[in-house]
């Protein structure tokens, strides 16, 4: 009786889950299938704005982020991205500049190449991605790359083919930190122009890179015209006194205008080779002892900017500035064809241009560990770097551990260097491998064209530009 008894109570607990389960699946909410429900379906992801875009969906979305990833219960932010939507079947390019994103529909090389979607991240600390409070020892690159991975396991779900990761400049450097810490997400990774400094205080590269770059014409030019904006230091800086009080321009940061005038002169070659072609040395005084103060001052001011050090210019990119003092490293150079009483201060550390109640410490050991791990572990990795641009001359290199990876070079190119610029060779073996990691058929890999038609308003964009001697 007993038995009897509990088999009935087992049964009538069994009867009442079942319809339980079954009102429950009644009542349930069927799944979303337009793609805007089904990106907002996601926990944390809320929309901006929508744009329309022929052939596209465009979202401009914020996704809620752990300020700290190793300490999820110390606060949120919000962190801004873009979805470029093509179709959920199509391959998904995942791209960072390593600052600002833009709420304009673009489409990167790679996204052209592979016809898919784009997802665009916008770098933690830069507004308004900010945390609020701000603690900044919290910007750093595996902070960073674990932003990138949450955004990806978030958005796999609904973009389950294959996808890529890429960035130019400080993005570039950015694809390349993610896939170190996180080799498993991305079936690829494409970064242009990366720079790569390994240790922070040997830069003779760069010194040998201004030795040899363009024809010794260009380089004495425009050398010439760098002196002699120091030379006439008087003067110019006058104009410079009133240019900033008629743009309210202050120099706290910096610490006076005297440190500013001097480092954008002395930004002003580094800044032509980053941004200028050979052909742009017709636009340099051709005689800088015999040319007008302004022209030597539109000539600087066209290629590095005076607003460049000023307190408005520089605060944009303190998050920047940040990390080259405390993890990503700066350049320094010198100045043989400039006599040594015209230079007071040299190149200036990056902590001269964050404000100083922001503590910083430098990390040697941070470059380090990535540079080793690319040479070692780069799996489905392209770099492609300009001849002429100054960054490439501390770049990422391989080693033995390598495998279906490469660092190609562009001739001429600057710090605008793409896979289109490429000899026919290596452009075509380019385009294959980023087809291939794509997930693309063979005959398509074999082709090696890019699958989408070129859009003048989606493909075309400047140079990934930043104010001189930022990447």
């Amino acid at each position: 009786m007993r038995k009897a008894l509990r088999w009935l109570l087992a049964l009538t607990v069994f009867l009442g889950t079942l319809s339980t389960a079954a009102g429950a699946a009644t009542a349930a909410e069927p799944e979303p299938t337009d793609i805007k429900d089904r990106l907002l379906s996601i926990p944390g992801m809320s929309l901006l704005q929508e744009k329309p875009y022929p052939g596209y969906r465009y979202f401009v979305l914020d996704y809620t982020q752990p300020v700290d990833h190793r300490h999820p219960d110390r606060g949120t932010f919000q962190q801004r991205i873009t979805v470029l939507h093509k179709d959920t079947s199509r391959p998904t390019v995942f791209y960072t500049s390593g600052y600002n994103v833009s709420t304009t529909p673009s489409r990167r090389e790679p996204t052209q190449i592979v016809d898919g979607n784009q997802v665009s991240l916008e770098y933690r600390f830069f507004t308004p991605s900010r945390p609020a409070p701000a603690d900044w020892s919290t910007l750093d690159i595996w902070q960073a790359a674990s932003d990138q991975h949450r955004v990806y396991e978030a958005l796999k779900p609904l973009y389950s083919a294959n996808w890529l990761a890429t960035g130019g400049s400080k993005g570039g450097m950015t694809a390349t930190y993610y896939e170190r810490f996180y080799p498993r997400d991305m079936d690829g990774v494409v970064a242009y122009v990366a720079p790569n400094d390994v240790v922070n205080k040997e830069d003779s590269a760069y010194d040998r890179f201004f030795e040899r770059v363009g024809t010794k014409e260009c380089r004495d030019r425009l050398n010439a015209v760098q002196r002699e904006a120091l030379v006439r230091r008087g003067p110019l800086e006058q104009k410079y006194a009133a240019y900033a009080a008629e743009n309210g321009y202050t120099f706290t940061t910096i610490g006076s205008l005297d440190k500013a005038y001097e480092a954008v002169v002395l930004d002003y070659v580094w800044g032509f080779w980053q941004y200028s072609l050979l052909k742009d040395c017709d636009t340099v005084p051709a005689d800088a002892a015999t040319a007008t103060d302004e022209e030597i001052w539109n000539s600087v001011d066209t290629i590095s900017g005076f607003s460049a050090y000023t307190d408005q210019g520089l605060e944009t990119y303190t998050p920047y500035y940040y990390q080259a003092g405390t993890q990503l490293g700066a350049p320094t150079i010198h100045f043989p064809h400039i006599e040594r009483k015209l230079i007071r201060y040299g190149y200036q550390p990056p902590r001269n241009f964050v404000p100083r109640s922001i503590p910083m410490r430098f990390q040697p050991d941070a470059m380090r560990d990535v540079d080793t791990w690319v040479r070692h572990h780069a799996h489905h990795m392209l770099f492609v770097y300009g001849q002429n641009d100054p960054w490439g001359s501390e770049r990422f290199r391989l080693g033995a551990g390598a495998r279906d990876a490469y660092v190609f070079t562009a001739p001429g190119a600057n710090h605008g260097a793409n896979v289109a610029g490429l000899v026919p060779e290596e452009k075509s073996l380019a385009t294959a491998r980023i087809l291939k990691w794509a997930g693309a058929s063979p005959s398509t890999v074999a082709e090696a064209k890019p699958l989408a038609r070129y859009d003048a308003k989606l493909d075309v964009r400047d140079t990934e530009r930043e104010p001189a001697l930022r990447p």
